[in-house]
């Protein structure tokens, strides 16, 4: 048996037709409507030229329509990859050139400039799942096609299913290449389940997160509920709408949701209440705990190159404060002789896009290095201690120093620049810019996030500005001693 992410599809279409599969606001989608849908979009997609092994760049916000295109891709055997949607059409070009697509598909927000961004990046055509601006309406033309079963004869679970666009140390893009196995394992929850999962979805369906959650549900007959914004109101308020018994939230946005009026929403079903991505306080969990009681608190560590690399039960989440947990099964953990976590599983990316150097690199011998440094206490539980990259997490979201120098080297208040990682309860990591100003000036945060507008997506923008006469140096080379100039700043 080929594990095939269409194939999932299909069971449900089968099994529970009319159960929810996935809602947005008032729209829902059935699982037999969401299998109709991917099979008439896949038609449309194939009339459009797009085959097995084609990649489809999407740019574009959270919306059912880009859960149908992911579907149909799925079917066609086609390759859905989302640019990040908070990037702006210079800061997604790289990524759009490197993924080499058949095709760039936008919403209406975007339809005029994606034409030009498929020109820029010499994408063959462009497309839209709304009727505005040039290119074809994807959503009018799968319309006409039929909803009958499609299948792409040659396809193979270790086939190409999604490329996720993730920054490296350098800051330049990498396309991390997920087969269809490797995210069918992901979503699945063991043969017990014994309700369908009904999952609020917080992140982007530019996001891995997003869709690995949707793919999750789908693998229970459940339901996956897409927000358009990560607000406590608006994930509180579908909860109850859609009697939603998961919510999956990074540390910072429990932590608005504990802040928020919880009590006037009706949560009596809501049970499992998971977090990840960055460091996760025990008073976060302590919070949860005394909020909901009855509910179940899990704790994720992982990556999009990796999936689940380690979990935290709930029955530990108190027990092991600052603990990740051990390894799910099929997951083998390591430490390198550095204390670098490495793993190997099922669920590992096949490589790095296009990219044979850094997938060496990641993957020398079957096993993937993380980059984060961990600990093993005596009862094998796995705490991160570190990191070797220089990349800040901040929210759940990569980003690179560098690019964030390059953005900030041309606003004319800064003679100087890094940028660093600072600790934060809320965020994990906050981005701060430690500047040497022009001679006479002083720059503000609020003129260098200005500066940063058109250049960087929100959340690499600095939320934290510390000014210095110099910048520490290595004697030999003059490179930036960053960790010498957060346990500075973090002294002070």
């Amino acid at each position: 048996m080929q594990l095939l992410i269409g194939d999932i599809l299909r069971r449900n279409a089968a099994a529970v037709p009319r159960a929810a599969a996935a809602s947005m606001g008032a729209r829902t989608l059935s699982h037999a409507e969401l299998d109709g849908e991917s099979n008439r979009m896949a038609r449309a997609l194939a009339a459009q030229g797009i085959g097995h092994g084609d990649r489809v760049l999407t740019w574009a916000d959270s919306s059912l329509e880009m859960l149908v295109l992911f579907t149909a891709s799925s079917k066609l055997g086609a390759v859905f990859a989302p640019l990040n949607a908070r990037q702006g059409a210079q800061e997604a070009l790289p990524v759009a050139r490197l993924a080499r697509a058949s095709l760039l598909v936008a919403d209406a927000s975007r339809a005029e400039a994606a034409a030009e961004l498929a020109r820029d990046a010499e994408i063959p055509a462009s497309a839209q799942l709304a009727a505005a601006g040039p290119g074809i309406d994807l959503v009018a033309a799968a319309e006409a096609e039929s909803a009958s079963d499609l299948r792409a004869p040659a396809l193979r679970e270790d086939d190409p299913h999604t490329i996720f666009f993730t920054s490296g140390s350098t800051g330049l893009p990498k396309g991390v290449v997920l087969s269809h196995r490797a995210n069918w394992l992901r979503g699945f929850q063991g043969v017990f389940r014994d309700v369908p999962e009904r999952s609020v979805c917080m992140f982007p369906l530019f996001h891995m997160g997003g869709l690995t959650l949707s793919m999750a549900a789908w693998q229970t007959g459940g339901e996956i509920i897409i927000c358009p914004d990560a607000d406590a109101e608006t994930l509180l308020a579908a909860a109850e709408r859609r009697r939603a018994n998961r919510l999956y939230c990074i540390p910072a946005v429990w932590s608005r949701i504990l802040a928020a009026d919880v009590e006037r929403f009706d949560l009596t079903e809501l049970r499992e209440l998971d977090t990840g991505t960055s460091a996760v306080p025990v008073e976060l969990v302590a919070a949860l705990k005394e909020r909901f009681p009855g509910s179940v608190t899990r704790i994720y560590y992982g990556s999009t190159e990796v999936g689940s690399g380690a979990s935290l039960g709930d029955a530990d989440v108190l027990r092991k404060p600052g603990s990740v947990g051990v390894p799910p099964p099929g997951v083998s953990l390591r430490l390198g002789e550095d204390g670098e976590i490495q793993l190997q599983s099922p669920f590992l990316m096949s490589a790095y896009f296009d990219n044979p150097e850094a997938t060496q690199a990641a993957l020398p011998d079957g096993w993937f290095r993380t980059g984060d440094l961990g600990a093993l206490d005596e009862e094998g539980y796995l705490s991160i201690v570190g990191r070797k990259k220089e990349i800040i997490r901040t929210g759940g979201e990569s980003v690179a120093p560098v690019e964030v120098e390059t953005a900030l080297a041309g606003h004319p208040e800064v003679s100087e620049v890094a940028v660093v990682g600072l600790p934060d309860p809320q965020w994990g990591e906050v981005v701060c810019a430690v500047v040497v100003p022009t001679p006479g000036h002083e720059p503000s945060l609020e003129s260098l996030q200005a500066h940063c507008e058109p250049l960087l997506a929100g959340y690499k923008k600095p939320r934290r500005l510390v000014v210095r006469p110099a910048l520490p140096r290595t004697a030999a080379t003059a490179q930036v001693q960053r960790t010498l100039l957060v346990a500075q700043i973090l002294d002070e």
